[in-house]
């Protein structure tokens, strides 16, 4: 099988389209081996077949195979997340420790202290501000989904988000 690069089919896709009904259940297997874990055995293969669609025109016949280039593709994938995982350990939680009561009357009548204070300095920013700020980390949106729901620059709504939280956290006592 060749890789059909985008100059060469006009779109590309249908090379991708071959090359994953050809090697996708070997990608995917590859993956589970080296990973033990399916969901990130999925996300390895779905990134190794998204870098072979952007790199296609870099596939060289003559070094090998399709199906020896995405399997590569796959197994550095999978092995830079082993690589990750063990600079990034995950701790198990202790079964013995119990995780705090929901219900703890103190903790939430302090957490609903704090959001009123943050709720008041909140509204002694400037309009611009608390806009950018609300829609940041009330709305989960990004600075270019903000930029452009506003319609301004993305280095205006970050500007803006950075003053903002200059100001709430002197408002709010916090040291920088």
């Amino acid at each position: 099988m060749t890789i059909a690069t985008t100059e060469q089919t006009g779109t590309g896709i249908g090379a991708l389209e071959a090359l994953y009904e050809a090697y996708h259940r070997q990608a995917l297997g590859l993956a589970l081996r080296v990973l033990g874990n399916m969901g990130e055995a999925e996300e390895v293969v779905q990134e190794a077949f998204l870098a072979a669609w952007r790199a296609g025109h870099t596939y060289d016949p003559a070094r090998g195979s399709a199906r020896t280039w995405i399997l590569t593709l796959v197994r550095n994938r999978a092995i830079d997340v082993v690589r990750a995982r063990q600079r990034r350990p995950v701790q198990p939680l202790d079964e013995r420790l119990d995780p705090p009561d929901s219900s703890d009357v103190p903790l939430q009548a302090a957490l609903n202290v704090d959001a009123e204070r943050v709720a008041e300095a909140l509204y002694t920013l400037p309009p611009e501000q608390r806009t950018v700020i609300e829609l940041a980390y009330s709305s989960g949106l990004s600075h270019t989904e903000i930029a452009d729901r506003l319609k301004l620059p993305v280095g205006t709504v970050k500007g803006r988000i950075r003053l903002g939280l200059d100001r709430l956290r002197q408002a709010l006592g916090v040291p920088r």
